[in-house]
């Protein structure tokens, strides 16, 4: 079975999720990215795991789940003027 995507260098700070997706780096607002994360503590924040596949990232201390696709998407629509 092949990756749907590599993900890796998962970062969070106050302001930005920052992550290396299939060799691009990327940057999202949090609170653009997911409320929930802009809520959530440093550890809710620091406790994830990327899916096998590479479909996405789950954070089960506040059961938020995002799509590497989706952040794709709104990185590049962020990203238009």
């Amino acid at each position: 079975m092949s990756k749907a995507h590599i993900v890796e260098n998962l970062m969070i700070t106050d302001d930005e999720l920052i992550l290396k997706v299939d060799g691009k780096d990327l940057s999202l607002a949090l609170a653009t990215a997911s409320p929930k994360l802009a809520a959530a503590s440093e550890l809710e924040r620091s406790t994830y795991k990327i899916s096998p596949a590479g479909y996405g990232i789950h954070w089960p201390l506040i059961d938020e789940d995002l799509s590497i696709d989706g952040l794709l998407l709104a990185t590049e629509i962020a990203a238009q003027p």
